[in-house]
């Protein structure tokens, strides 16, 4: 094995310490191969290299090895962090990896300004044009959804496993304790109370029927509720209650008899006898097909919240290497559910906060756990047979792993057969069917302006978002989509082409990186493709690598036809084949990208406050005239020339301005 490697490289292992630390493997093109802990830098890393390890996977990987890199650290749970912390970042090909793009969502409670026993209501707002007495929005605490880097100065809830988990929690706030969730400059401008107070969603703090100080309770409560103090919250309201009924104050009796109700509804529907699981985190790892699913669900303030899957890559050849290591290691090598779930744990809890208690499908390593517990400061426990409502929790999480599990292999068995009708129909022949590569493009703009081309990618079987492109479309007749089309085919593979054909010239390997799909999809008939056509004699390219897809009579999906840059005659697969519903997969998703691009290039002036201050002619009282007349920026936004043109102080010409600007 060794005659393989360089002096350079085997000299380098001689000289390892023994001390415990990380390494890493790459390749001659610099592609990381693998990442490794050990407790003893020497002695693993030489057992690669010193061993003959025939034609086995751990044989085929050292064999690539052409550059190492290690990490000297303290202790082995310094190793363990450090070596799963580069495994999420530089994605080597034999280590189990999770990907998960998505940062959580939580519920988030905005600070108030000032504390609720010395809130004054502020006179003269935005340029005194607000009558002394108004309340202020930045007073009230708010209930929003939020996704992204907390701030210290705000409350945060959760993290949630979804979207729809976050706007269930703002639900109940709305319903049990009337929070605000509308924006600080809707609140500024309120002069009547919006629907959500007329159905008891809102106590409408904007225009003062609920105090400062009662608002802060309700506040108050929402927070101890979402972190589990339910019963005592409800203890509360019913002291309350009874304490306003003695005092012949029905009325306030009856709203909180009504909040009573809501909360004791929500107690009902979910299960927070047991005060003790607050936070817990409830992981079940399925494996199947060499494929695996660990299924995260979370409980936060004693309610289960849902939960989220997550499926790993580089699973069969991870799972390889890892068990020929320990056997060289003379380890005894982990289960396979055991390898993936510590190998989640290690990843996932780096950018995320990791509760208190863990429970688990599978047994995880102590060490894991203590190196967890002295990354973030509080201890955490880890359970694999729990009892009660723990066992219940995990039985709903390996039920739900089964199934995302079973979805997804179903979902590649038929995207690999639509890749393999695909390249059939259209004799592509690429040298693996997991390699094929299709690049489609599309043209997107609005009467001509905001002109957008893109770019989306299907590879391996699947699209390929992060490989996704937008072109900004620019120096062309608004409107011409052949010479927007013509424009993003040039720039998209004129240096590709050009290195080709040097790297041809030379007899030398290309140095640009990328290569040129099998397959380039246009959306367009004739007219597109024959523009397509054009570019690619230009730059010398195959000009059967070019199709486009051509809609069929009335634009009805299913009766696209595929038109030939290279002079075939065009072809209709039928409205029921799998390769027509690949093609209409990807034109689909291309149009949907260019669409998105092209809204968020027209949309470049945002509906927020300081954008009419933007607009000449806007002062502080004409921008607080239009804030109060249609509630908000938006409102503004939704007005129509004629509305706007009505507010005192706006002419017709400054409300066509406004108008302009605003869309």
């Amino acid at each position: 094995m060794t005659d393989t490697h360089s002096l350079a490289l085997l000299n380098e292992v001689a000289a390892l310490p023994a001390l415990p630390g990380v390494y890493r493997y790459f390749d001659a093109q610099g592609a990381v191969l693998y990442v490794g802990k050990a407790i003893n830098l020497k002695k693993r890393v030489a057992s690669y290299f010193q061993r003959d390890h025939g034609g086995t996977r751990i044989g085929h990987m050292v064999s690539k090895i052409v550059r190492m890199e290690t990490t000297v650290v303290r202790s082995e749970a310094e190793a363990l962090l450090l070596e799963n912390n580069l495994i999420k970042t530089l994605n080597p090909k034999y280590n189990i990896l999770f990907r998960d793009d998505k940062s959580y969502p939580y519920l988030k409670m905005t600070a108030p300004e000032r504390k609720a026993d010395t809130v004054k209501q502020r006179a003269g707002r935005e340029g005194g044009c607000v009558a002394p007495g108004t309340p202020v929005g930045t007073d009230f605490s708010r209930v929003s959804y939020y996704r992204g880097a907390v701030e210290k100065r705000h409350q945060y809830f959760g993290p949630y496993p979804s979207a729809w988990a976050v706007k269930e929690a703002i639900l109940l706030m709305q319903k049990v304790f009337r929070l605000r969730t509308c924006e600080d400059a809707v609140f500024n401008n309120r002069t009547r109370p919006c629907l959500l107070y007329q159905i008891k969603r809102c106590s409408a703090p904007c225009v003062g029927h609920i105090s400062a100080q009662d608002y802060a309770q309700d506040v108050a409560r929402g927070q101890r509720f979402l972190r589990g103090d339910a019963q005592e919250v409800m203890r509360e309201l019913e002291a309350r209650m009874m304490a306003h009924a003695q005092a012949l104050e029905f009325e306030q009796a009856a709203e909180l008899r009504n909040q009573v109700a809501a909360l004791s509804n929500v107690l009902h529907q979910q299960s927070v006898d047991n005060v003790s699981d607050r936070d817990v985190d409830v992981l079940a790892v399925k494996v199947q097909g060499g494929r695996a699913c660990v299924n995260l669900a979370m409980v936060r303030g004693g309610r289960h919240l849902g939960d989220r899957p997550y499926f790993p890559v580089h699973v069969d050849e991870a799972l390889a290497l890892r068990s020929e290591d320990d056997d060289d290691a003379g380890e005894d090598a982990p289960s396979v559910e055991v390898q993936v779930l510590e190998a989640f744990v290690a990843q996932h809890y780096i950018d995320v906060a990791v509760p208190p208690s863990l429970i688990t499908s599978a047994p995880i390593s102590k060490k894991l756990m203590r190196a967890l517990s002295a990354r973030t400061g509080v201890k955490v426990s880890a359970q694999h047979q729990p009892r009660e409502q723990r066992r219940v929790w995990l039985e709903m999480a390996q039920t739900n792993a089964g199934l995302q599990l079973a979805r997804l292999l179903a979902e590649e068995g038929s995207q690999q057969a639509r890749t393999r009708a695909l390249a059939d129909a259209l004799d592509l022949a690429p040298d693996s069917l997991d390699d094929l590569r299709i690049e489609c493009f599309d043209i997107s703009h609005t009467a001509g302006e905001s002109t957008q081309a893109s770019c989306v990618v299907f590879h391996h079987h699947k699209m390929q978002s992060a490989e996704y492109r937008r072109f900004n479309i620019e120096g062309i007749t608004a409107g011409d989509d052949y010479a927007a089309m013509r424009q993003v085919l040039e720039r998209r593979y004129g240096k590709l082409a050009q290195a080709l054909q040097a790297a041809q010239a030379s007899g030398e390997p290309s140095t640009v990186s990328g290569r040129l799909p099998d397959l380039v999809l246009v959306d367009g008939g004739r007219g597109q493709v024959s523009m397509a056509r054009e570019v690619f004699e230009q730059l010398g390219l195959n000009l059967s690598l070019i199709v486009g897809v051509e809609k069929g009579e009335g634009r009805k999906v299913g009766l696209e036809e595929l038109v030939f840059a290279d002079g075939r005659d065009k072809v209709y697969l039928g409205h029921d084949s799998a390769a027509l519903m690949l093609v209409a997969q990807i034109r689909d998703e291309a149009h949907r990208f260019a669409i998105t691009g092209m809204r968020a290039q027209r949309a470049k002036v945002r509906l927020s406050g300081g954008k009419l201050e933007e607009i000449a002619g806007i002062g502080p009282k004409r921008r607080a005239r239009l804030l109060q007349r249609f509630g908000g920026v938006r409102g503004v936004g939704l007005a129509s020339v004629e509305d706007i043109a009505s507010v005192e102080g706006i002419s017709r010409e400054l409300a066509e301005e406004i108008y302009r600007a605003l869309h």
